[in-house]
């Protein structure tokens, strides 16, 4: 088998799409002897801040001297990123070795696992064979039904802040949505929870208190931002004083205070050994693609990978903070299923036109469709940019010194916007 075959077999059954239910993933996981068993797990829920929280705690962990897993998606650029071993993609001859491991398991198989499920049993068996002192675990869809919950109870359970998304699947309501991210948490567990609405943390409580798990809820009143420009931002968090992050964007403060209560909660219930200079050190290091991320200066351009109206609100809250008083273009492409008219709506007050872009996916809204509503919804400017890369070279046709692109609206067109400014990093 080469690297082409091995994603064919993992791209096999993308046309399913998402198929929630452990199942076919404990039928699988059973057949490779559960090689999941054999790992500790932080385990990763939420709507927004989840790829990030994940990042942080990887790159402290590995500082701190463990050799930690780290499990994505999606990805921006290749599968590879979905699996990092102390933040080292999986290698392409390590991935067609898994994919061969795993493809006549599979084959035998009556009800075809999905794509999602062929990737996450790869990872798991990946993380077991690199024997992984840990393994930080971001959860696809949901937590109750997704593949990932496939593990035993993990050492600690982290509930990032949750948002209506995929009200269809995971219910159209906080807290039904919350009750599935809740699934995760299970007897043994320890729980971390971003501090969020008394209707999210209500279940969350319930649920601890029926497992029998230990609840910490992140403290908004004990963090304090100090300083913030588009080179990082400085803060405290209870008794840590002036932390420093170079992510940016108000959002990434508050999911580094849920990364730092984890390690705490690692130390002090779980006896791991973090240093002090790891947490600091790992925080400072952390990056993000994607995430209110810089991808040149002269003119600014940034990219966010928000995609919901929850993860757009913080989009622009970062757009008050770092650029008041500024008027953007904004690059915009959405999925179909999206609530893109309050999107369009909170980032109106900040742009000076817009240019609609269709991402690639079989799920996206066409740029003339999203032109004509944005035009409908504010008055402003609009054009339809086509695919990604044209609408980005549209967008920064003449632009000056002192104009602002912003790309936003579908991590599946991060990639592509940081590729046109050549950065596949």
């Amino acid at each position: 088998m080469n690297l082409s075959q091995a994603l064919e077999f993992i791209h096999a059954t993308s046309w399913q799409g998402s198929r929630l239910g452990l199942e076919r993933i404990e039928e699988l996981m059973e057949l490779l002897g559960n090689p999941q068993k054999r790992l500790k797990f932080i385990h990763v829920a939420g709507t927004n801040g989840k790829g990030s929280v994940c990042a942080m705690l990887s790159e402290i962990l590995t500082r701190a001297g463990y050799t930690t897993g780290l499990y994505t998606s999606p990805h921006l650029f290749r599968i590879n990123e979905r699996m990092k071993v102390n933040g080292t993609d999986i290698s392409d001859e390590e991935l067609t070795d898994l994919a061969r491991q795993v493809k006549p398991l599979v084959d035998g198989m009556s009800d075809q696992p999905t794509e999602f499920e062929r990737i996450t049993a790869m990872a798991l068996l990946y993380f077991q064979q690199k024997n992984c002192d840990v393994v930080v675990l971001e959860v696809g869809l949901g937590g109750r039904l997704d593949s990932t919950n496939v593990i035993d109870a993990p050492d600690v359970a982290v509930i990032t802040h949750i948002a209506l998304e995929h009200t269809d699947v995971l219910g159209d309501t906080l807290a039904k949505i919350a009750g599935e991210k809740a699934g995760i948490i299970k007897p043994g567990a320890e729980v971390v929870l971003s501090g969020q609405t008394e209707e999210v943390e209500a279940v969350v409580r319930r649920v601890c208190g029926q497992q029998g798990c230990t609840l910490r809820t992140t403290d908004s009143a004990a963090q304090t931002l100090l300083a913030h420009d588009l080179d990082g931002q400085t803060f405290d968090y209870r008794d840590r004083k002036d932390l420093r992050l170079r992510l940016i964007g108000n959002y990434q403060y508050q999911n580094a205070a849920v990364a730092l209560d984890t390690v705490d909660v690692l130390r002090e219930r779980r006896g791991y050994s973090i240093p002090e200079s790891a947490v600091r050190e790992g925080l400072l290091a952390v990056t993000w693609p994607g995430r209110f991320e810089i991808l040149q200066k002269n003119p600014l351009v940034l990219v966010d990978g928000a995609h919901n109206p929850d993860g757009v609100r913080e989009l622009a809250g970062g757009l008050e903070a770092y650029l008041p008083g500024r008027k953007l273009t904004m690059l915009m492409g959405v999925m179909a299923d999206k609530d893109y008219d309050d999107m369009i709506l909170t980032v109106a007050p900040f742009a000076k036109e817009f240019i609609a872009v269709t991402p690639e996916s079989e799920r996206a809204l066409s740029s003339e469709a999203l032109c004509a509503r944005i035009a409908e919804l504010t008055g402003l400017p609009a054009r339809s940019g086509g695919d990604v890369k044209s609408g980005m070279a549209m967008a920064m046709d003449g632009k000056g010194p002192e104009d602002i692109v912003c790309a936003f609206g579908s991590l599946y067109q991060v990639g592509e916007v940081r590729a046109f400014f050549g950065r596949t990093d």
